[in-house]
This record gives structure tokens, C-alpha cells and sequence, in this order.
């Protein structure tokens, strides 16, 4: 088992681990969205339009969940830059810290969750500004590893690249099939995230901190077995 996880190389590795985060950030949205009054916590792009139109009013549209969640986000992408401010290496410890905090603060709040399964509208609005900050460390986090096209919070740009780089584009089709794992993983993530509502408001949560922990120590192992001697 070590030996055949040490022949796996870091660029193959990390592609495969933010993929699995792609998909917890797919559960994380759809809990959000549908189980915490319409907020997107990874995807911030949907968080800003649901923003805009909430502004006006429309079909009461929540606005102070997707706003704290978007500075959420952007305090933990910052707190995320900034720790690995003077990192060395894609996987470091500093790479590990942060994406175990990324998914302890996910687990954390589905057990807030299990104890209360029809929270407070400040709960709510508490759960989705936590998970939005978690988010942007795990967004900032990926980014310094540097996947190209996966960034595990969204797919916007990697459904661009995939149609445009395809026969009916540009024809190059380079990582195309990065591309196409990455959106079928967030979108299966989004379905995982539904369906366990059904079952509770916090399974989803731990599903998704879950995989996030598990990524986290395959990549904190992989790492250890991969670093040059003496390191």
C-alpha cells in the first residue's frame, strides 16, 4: 500500500485529491443552499447573484447570509494567502494545517447541527458565514497547490475551458478530462448534499468532512513518502 502511494506522482496525487475536495465542496453548497435559506458557501459566484437580486427584493431573496458568507470566504482566503505566505512546496505541513481546519470546522458544524436539526435563522446565518470562511481556506489553499482548472470551489472557468478547448472549439483538448471529472464531481457532490438532507439537515456535513479529512491525510502521507531524503 505505501510503496503503490508513493509511485503515484505529486501532480497525478494532488489532482486527484482536489477532486475529492471539488466533491465536498458540492455537498457543502447544496446544504447551504438548500437546507440553510438559499446560501452558497463555496460557490461565490451564485452567492453574488443571489446577493444582487436580494438587494431588490426578489421572491425574498435572503441578503445578510450570502453577504457574511462572502466575507467569510474572503477572510479565509485571506487567512489562507497569508499562511502560506513563505510556504516551500505545494504539500507542506502549513498545506496540511490548513485543509484539516478546512474540514474539522465542517465536521464541527455538522455536530452543531445534530444537536439543533431546525435552527435559529442566527444559526443559520452563523453555519453559512463559518462554512463560507472554511471555504475560502480550502479555495486559497488549492489555488497554492495549483491544479490547473480544478479549483474545488467552482467550475465556471473549467466548463469554459472544456467547451472551448473541445472539437467543437479549439479542438486542443488538453485536460479535458480534468475537466469534465471536475464537474461531474461537484455536480455529484450537489446530489449527494440533497439527498442527505432527507435524511438530516447535518449528514451532508459530515459526509463532506469526511472526504475532506481523508484527502487531507492521503495528501499529508503522500507527501511525507515523496519528500527528498533528509527532509
Amino acid at each position: 500500500m505505501t510503496s503503490r502511494l508513493a509511485a503515484v506522482p505529486a501532480e497525478r496525487m494532488h489532482l486527484y485529491l482536489m477532486l475529492a475536495l471539488t466533491f465536498g465542496t458540492g455537498v457543502v453548497d447544496a446544504v447551504g443552499y438548500l437546507g440553510l435559506d438559499r446560501v452558497f458557501t463555496g460557490n461565490m459566484t451564485g452567492n453574488v447573484v443571489i446577493l444582487g437580486m436580494g438587494l431588490v427584493g426578489a421572491e425574498a431573496l435572503p441578503v445578510l447570509g450570502p453577504l457574511l458568507a462572502l466575507l467569510g470566504f474572503m477572510g479565509g482566503a485571506a487567512l489562507g494567502g497569508r499562511v502560506l505566505k513563505h510556504a516551500a512546496g505545494k504539500w507542506t505541513g502549513l498545506t496540511t494545517m490548513l485543509f484539516t481546519l478546512v474540514a474539522v470546522v465542517t465536521l464541527v458544524l455538522g455536530v452543531v447541527l445534530v444537536l439543533d436539526d431546525s435552527p435559529a435563522q442566527w444559526l443559520m446565518v452563523t453555519t453559512t458565514t463559518l462554512l463560507g470562511a472554511a471555504m475560502g481556506v480550502q479555495a486559497a489553499t488549492a489555488r497554492f497547490v495549483a491544479v490547473k482548472d480544478v479549483t474545488t470551489v467552482v467550475v465556471t472557468s473549467t466548463i469554459t475551458g472544456l467547451a472551448a478547448d473541445s472539437q467543437l472549439g479549439s479542438g486542443k483538448g488538453g485536460g479535458s478530462g480534468r475537466r469534465f471529472s471536475a464537474v461531474v464531481l461537484i455536480l455529484a457532490g450537489a446530489a449527494a448534499g440533497a439527498a442527505l438532507l432527507e435524511v438530516h439537515l447535518g449528514a451532508g456535513l459530515f459526509l463532506a468532512g469526511a472526504v475532506m479529512l481523508v484527502a487531507t491525510l492521503v495528501g499529508a502521507w503522500h507527501a511525507r513518502l515523496t519528500a527528498p531524503a533528509g527532509e
